[in-house]
């Protein structure tokens, strides 16, 4: 009787060493830039990289220990992403906006053995420090400031650190991994609901997502692409950018901690950048001054954190000839679950119905598995773009579990994970969010989408940004209001901006109040902060 066959092919692991020296045999001419000016090759990535092995040794930080990162993105944070992981320890990237309550409980959650901090950010850090003993090691990074540094001898320099360690070992010995499943990184959640919760990769699950951004006809970085990670390296790896690029062998720009437009679009024009990736919030301060630099190299913009107003997107459009790419992702997805963008079957789509396609999330990267369920029940939906359920997504980047955190509901019995985002999904795959759940506005027993509202008034062209959120109410238990910022010049009004959205809405999702702010606050990846504004409006 026939029985099943293995096949015969070699079982060599997936890890973030084969990155490492793939970058140094095939691409060591090609460049890291890193706001500033200084310029290195990926050769003399790899050469630091190696010394950085030797240097982690030398502290004593043992295999598995978390190595914390709080710095912008740098070469020297690029050198800790593959140097890291690669001697079988584990990179632990924090938020660099934390609270000083969520960052003391993250580092001694994860009891980080050594944290790598930007000389620049010392005293954001530096107060916790007799907080977190466990922390046996502080490791300053150079960023071109000259904060003044402490006098203690749990202080080293990281330029000193290996240049004092020079690489004496082989590669194989060094960084080679015999297990694919071993841990590579940590992140943690925002904590917007609660406690932040550890994200562990695996160098397996590392690998493949880094493979899925190299997928043709999604984000597709090659070797000509010169990629532009503005989106932090403190959050879920940057979207896969950083390890995607040097895999590819693209060329780098890490533009340090700096969001200003000007020092922004300056690298991409000087550095013909093709690639690059931020939070819509940051596309949104960009979008005034593009018609002030050359950016005919670029190919590709992606978009994610939160939904992409298809207003914005199509100023870019218009401006470079290249709209913002649609994303969706979480920390626990590694980042990027889905694509957005038009596919061959768009060809003779109208301009109106083009605009609908890219304002959708996309379809999902391969090996992501979609599926929408019904809240109540958890019956799974049609797939008709009209059924709304929840968002639950499977696959082999996709986090099983929350470290050190007991079932905590995250995850169905069948080993989804629940998103907390409401969406359709249609016969094409395209994945279309509705809000997220806790986002969703009941007003007299009705749902009422935040994005689709968010959307409708930041497509008027005074509005540079826009968040809703539900006021409490007596009669209708909830209200819409907006709360706006206009563009430098608009003297738009909230008449004026109820009148613009009244054709494209319900009567009854009309906001009750225009709230109008110089700033809207943010969390510490630049995504709006809707919990602030609910605060305020509970307690107006």
């Amino acid at each position: 009787m026939p029985r099943e066959l293995d096949g015969l092919m070699q079982p060599r692991p997936l890890t973030i060493a084969h990155v490492l020296e793939r970058a140094e045999r095939l691409f060591a001419h090609k460049h890291v830039v890193t706001a500033g000016g200084e310029r290195l090759t990926y050769g003399e990535v790899a050469g630091n990289v190696r010394r950085l092995a030797t240097a982690l040794d030398s502290l004593g930080v043992p295999v598995g220990a978390r190595v914390a990162t709080f710095a912008s993105n740098s070469r020297r944070h690029l050198e800790l992403y593959l140097g890291v992981p690669a001697t079988k320890r584990v990179l632990h990237s924090i938020n660099i906006r934390l609270s000083a309550e969520h960052l003391e409980y993250i580092v001694t959650h994860a009891e980080d053995d050594v944290v790598f901090v930007d000389r620049g950010l010392l005293p954001r850090i530096w107060p916790s420090a007799d907080r977190l003993p466990g922390v046996r090691h502080w490791v300053v990074l150079p960023d071109g400031t000259d904060e003044p540094i402490p006098a203690d001898p749990r202080i080293s320099h990281y330029d000193d650190l290996i240049a004092a360690e020079p690489f004496e070992g082989s590669f194989e010995d060094t960084f080679t991994l015999a297990d694919e499943h071993l841990a590579s990184g940590l992140c943690y959640t925002s904590g917007t609901t609660g406690r932040p919760k550890g994200v562990l990769y695996s160098h397996r699950s590392t690998i493949l997502h880094c493979l899925g951004t190299l997928a043709a006809g999604l984000i597709g970085l090659c070797e000509s692409d010169v990629v532009l990670p503005i989106v932090p390296m403190f959050h879920a790896n940057a979207w896969g950018l950083p390890y995607g690029a040097v895999m590819a062998g693209a060329s780098l720009v890490l533009p340090g901690a700096s969001a200003d437009p000007a020092h922004l679009l300056g690298l991409m024009e000087a550095e013909r950048v093709t690639v690059a990736g931020a939070v819509p919030t940051v596309w949104a301060s960009l979008a005034p001054h593009l018609h002030d630099h050359e950016l005919s190299a670029t190919r590709f913009l992606l978009g994610g954190g939160s939904a992409v107003a298809p207003a914005l997107s199509e100023t870019y459009r218009a401006a470079i000839g290249v709209p913002i790419t649609h994303s969706w992702g979480m920390t626990e997805i590694s980042p990027v679950g889905a694509i957005g963008g038009t596919r061959t079957q768009h060809r003779d789509a109208t301009d109106d119905e083009l605009v609908a396609v890219r304002a959708a999330q996309g379809q999902p990267l391969p090996l992501v598995n979609l599926r929408i369920v019904d809240v109540e029940t958890g019956r799974e939906l049609p797939r008709d773009g009209q059924a709304v359920g929840e968002l639950q997504v499977a696959g082999p980047w996709v986090a099983g579990g929350y470290f050190r955190v007991a079932g905590d509901g995250s995850f169905t019995g069948d080993g989804w994970l629940r998103t907390g985002d409401l969406a359709t999904l249609d016969a094409e795959g395209y994945l279309r969010l509705v809000d997220r759940m806790k986002d969703l506005i009941k007003s007299g027993g009705e749902w009422i989408s935040s994005v689709e509202l968010e959307a409708a008034i930041s497509s008027h062209p005074g509005v540079a940004e826009v968040a809703v959120i539900g006021r409490p109410d007596p009669r209708w238990m909830e209200r819409p209001v907006a709360y706006v910022v206009l563009r430098d010049g608009s003297a738009a009004t909230a008449d004026e901006l109820l009148d613009h959205i009244t054709p494209m809405v319900a009567k009854w999702w009309l906001p009750d109040d225009f709230v109008f702010l110089p700033t809207l606050p943010k969390t510490g990846t630049g995504k709006l902060a809707k919990n602030t504004l609910r605060d305020s409006a509970r307690i107006a």
